[in-house]
């Protein structure tokens, strides 16, 4: 079984924020069967977090087709230094996408890497 492609998986997250009420944007279009996704969640005071694919070994076996996601780094930042890891990864791997909400309450919808 194989994972969604990156552009349906994209596309139903942001309904999912947006069914919450919270606001969210494709910022850069990526690979449309299997760019990463990155997701930026800005807290809306200046700071925000960076949400990148966690590593496969983070994966459920019993659930390989799932997006996981660690947050890196594992606290809110200026968002200057999300903006600056973004365009490093951007430089780095011209597939990625980047998907950008916006909520105070720092809710992010996403599937967590178990630590």
């Amino acid at each position: 079984m194989s994972r969604l492609k990156s552009s349906i998986w994209v596309a139903a997250y942001l309904r999912r924020c947006q069914s919450e009420g919270v606001f969210g944007a494709v910022r850069r279009r990526g690979a449309e069967e299997a760019g990463a996704v990155f997701v930026k969640l800005a807290l809306l005071d200046g700071t925000a977090w960076l949400y990148v694919p966690a590593p496969q070994t983070a994966y459920d076996d019993s659930r390989p087709v799932e997006r996981v996601f660690t947050p890196s780094p594992p606290q809110p930042v200026e968002e200057q230094v999300i903006e600056a890891r973004l365009a490093k990864e951007v430089s780095f791997d011209p597939d990625v996408w980047i998907v950008e909400i916006e909520d105070k309450a720092g809710r992010h919808f996403l599937d967590l890497a178990k630590t």
